[in-house]
């Protein structure tokens, strides 16, 4: 017959918990009393306590030595803090301490900083004054470290750590000195010896690394590596275009000047050549021989110029441009789409009355509020209350020597504190400026009155129509074919604007076709009818060549841009040709394939899936009906309408403008800009850290005034 056996009652199990409890605290207590444990397990007891009628122990407390007080033992190391540590315990002060241990206290008066005397031996040492530190309380840090090293002493421990492979060793060393030189500038080579970069190195086992390392042998293969690349892709294809940006920084006096030159082929790959450091403002005939020398040295000599199918540039087009496209017939040479349109915002600015009236009223609300401490304090105030955030407003100086970024910056800054600006004007404190300052009461008319809100949106929104279509340009690097339909496009938006704001088309149009006709070259023509893209499907289904879209001018530019770059010997076959291509276009299916779009995935707009399309397509089933015409339409229609390339941010310019005092020194940072250059081309990164930084701590907000102006009658 089974038994059954009875359930242990709560008590007991209690009981067989406590003591459980209790021996674990007495072998815990053990070892530290021989000097492997915490310090305090020497004044704190292990006690077991009977809390009910029963004679059974059921909890455990610890119990101070020095006080006979009990407490909790749940947490001893918290015990030790609050009744050891900070003075709880009367009778503690008098006993030895662990440096660890010490205390400080501070005078208030006087804020100096006391500890106890540190004994090295004996159980009850005699009592001794209080010792001040010569370090003040920085000094408990250093003596931490020193009892530290003190145990490390006695008791060497190695800490296995973590254990990497030679390859593994290898390989992270090698990702590490790729990642420096490709943030050239942005991360210096004495920063892998910042002492807390190190200690990460350490816990990731990794050993630790010299600059040294960066800059020497290591630095030269990858050079050499790179160079032989870029070298190899520009030997293999039969034409290039030569891209040179930042001359436009070579304007002042003052400025270093940063030019990269690269090379755009036919393929759509950018290939990075050299870079060019120059101080203060770059002659023309400087820029035409550094140009000219570069495409010599790409092609291999000056036998091979031919190669080089034109030249993109954002600066100098009207002279060193031209002047190399006379010599050399076969290039076209281009002026960048980027630089025209960012002058004709400033054409703006400067030619048109709205920008003036805008300007004048805008830059002495800034200057004002600016200056004027009451007035300062109180947009202020209702910035923070609107905005979240206060700040000065933007005040260009007087002298800007055509360039107009500050007062843009300054239209923002109005346009973003409209609001606080019109409850600034109402507040009872501005009002008492009217008995002082006449300024006060014309500009807190000025602010309400609807009119100037609305010609301050019409110019912010011009500026920003060209801005925005500006960023299109950066994402997108059009080619030469896309040059009208973009001025073309920006003529339209600027009609529309027009009547919009009641300004007068006349003035503005004046303005625009000023610096269309400045920017424009005969080879847009030529380049937007031979590019297959563009071709239009007529009632009989054929793909014909657009020239309804041109003008009369532009029609004959087509037949000389294209007469110029054949070969004397092919002059009238590509006339001919040319009058074959726009009574016959091409065949359907091809034009069609040609024509497919895609949604791009980095701006969510319709893009052709294939750019290489309308290349590709002359090479091979053209090339047989129209052979001489296809030689120069492949010349032609690949070229870049932007020199936009490597972009040099501030700290690189920095960087690599303090090595100029020594050669050596000079060729290693070329180095590594060759290095970080080609590889954010062959990435297609064509932005910088700058202004992914900008963009990461920008807050993003909309502007205020985006659609409609102010209403200051609401308030």
């Amino acid at each position: 017959m089974a038994t059954v056996s009875a359930s242990p009652s709560a008590d007991e199990l209690a009981s067989k918990v406590a003591h459980k409890r209790y021996e674990g605290l007495l072998m815990v207590r053990s070892k530290a009393l021989r000097g492997k444990g915490a310090w305090y397990w020497a004044h704190l007891e292990p006690i077991l306590i009977q809390t009910s009628d029963t004679g059974i122990p059921n909890a455990v407390k610890l119990r101070c030595t020095l006080c006979d007080t009990f407490f909790s033992a749940s947490n001893p190391s918290r015990t030790a803090t609050e009744h050891l540590k900070r003075g709880t315990c009367p009778n503690f002060t008098s006993q030895p301490k662990p440096i660890t241990s010490i205390p400080h206290q501070v005078n208030n008066r006087k804020r100096s900083y006391a500890v106890d005397v540190v004994y090295s031996s004996s159980s009850t040492p005699p009592q001794q004054p209080h010792l001040m530190l010569s370090g003040g309380k920085d000094d408990l840090g250093p003596l931490a470290l020193l009892e530290d090293s003190v145990k490390k002493l006695k008791s060497p421990k190695t800490s296995p750590g973590l254990a990497l492979s030679k390859a593994q060793v290898d390989s992270a060393v090698s990702l590490l000195t790729e990642w420096v030189y490709e943030c050239a500038g942005a991360v210096s080579f004495s920063s892998i010896e910042h002492p807390k970069f190190q200690a990460f190195l350490s816990q990731v086992g990794m050993p630790s690394i010299p600059r040294q390392l960066l800059a020497g042998a290591r630095l030269d293969a990858r050079y050499e590596e790179a160079r032989s690349d870029a070298d190899a892709r520009i030997r293999e294809a039969k034409i290039f275009q030569l891209a040179a940006d930042g001359w436009k920084s070579c304007s002042s006096p003052d400025d270093d000047c940063f030019v990269s030159l690269t090379v755009n082929l036919p393929n759509g790959t950018t290939v990075f050549r050299r870079a060019i450091l120059t101080h203060g403002r770059v002659h023309f005939s400087y820029a035409e021989e550094v140009l000219r020398d570069t495409v010599v040295d790409v092609s291999g000599g000056v036998g091979g110029a031919n190669r080089c199918a034109g030249i993109v540039s954002n600066r100098f087009h009207s002279k060193a441009l031209r002047n190399l496209e006379s010599r050399n017939p076969w290039m076209v040479n281009l002026s960048c789409q980027l630089e025209a349109f960012r002058s004709l915002l400033n054409d703006f600015a400067r030619d048109l009355p709205l920008f003036h009236n805008v300007t004048t009223r805008t830059s002495k609300i800034a200057s004002f509020f600016n200056d004027i401490s009451p007035a300062r304090t109180i947009l202020h105030k209702y910035q923070l209350h609107e905005l979240d955030r206060i700040r000065l407003l933007h005040s260009p100086s007087s002298s800007m020597h055509g360039n107009f970024s500050p007062i843009f910056a300054m239209l923002d800054d109005i346009i973003s504190s409209a609001r606080p600006l019109q409850l600034a004007v109402r507040d009872e404190s501005y009002k008492i400026l009217f008995l002082e300052d006449p300024d006060a009461r014309e500009l807190a008319e000025m602010i309400s009155n609807n009119g100037f809100w609305k010609d301050l949106q019409a110019a912010h929104s011009l500026v920003k129509l060209i801005r925005n279509m500006m960023r299109d340009i950066e994402s997108t690097r059009p080619l030469i074919g896309q040059c009208l339909p973009l001025w073309d496009d920006l003529r339209l938006k600027l009609k529309k604007w027009c009547a919009k704001y009641s300004i007068e088309e006349t003035a503005a149009c004046k303005v625009f076709d000023k610096r269309f006709r400045k920017n424009y070259h005969p080879a847009w023509a030529a380049a937007f009818i031979l590019d297959p893209v563009y071709l239009s499907k007529d009632s009989s289904g054929k793909y014909l060549p657009p020239y309804e879209y041109l003008t009369p001018e532009q029609e004959k530019d087509v037949g000389k841009v294209i007469t110029r770059l054949a070969s004397r010997e092919e002059a009238h076959i590509v006339l001919n040709e040319l009058m074959k291509w726009r009574s016959e276009g091409m065949d359907p299916l091809y034009a069609q394939a040609v024509q497919v779009k895609q949604i791009d995935p980095a701006t969510g707009k319709m893009r052709i899936a294939n750019p290489q399309s309308s290349r590709l397509v002359w090479e091979t089933c053209l090339s047989e009906g129209f052979g001489s015409l296809a030689k120069v339409a492949v010349r032609l229609i690949f070229l870049h309408a932007t020199a936009f390339g490597f972009r040099c941010n501030l700290s690189l310019l920095r960087w690599v403008s303090k090595q100029g005092w020594s050669k050596p020194g000079m060729e290693r940072a070329l180095k590594v800009v060759f290095v970080s250059a080609q590889s954010k081309l062959e990435r297609k990164d064509f932005s910088n850290e700058e202004e992914k930084d900008s963009e990461l701590f920008g807050n993003g907000e909309d502007d205020p005034l985006d659609e409609t102006f102010f209403d200051a009658s609401s308030l």
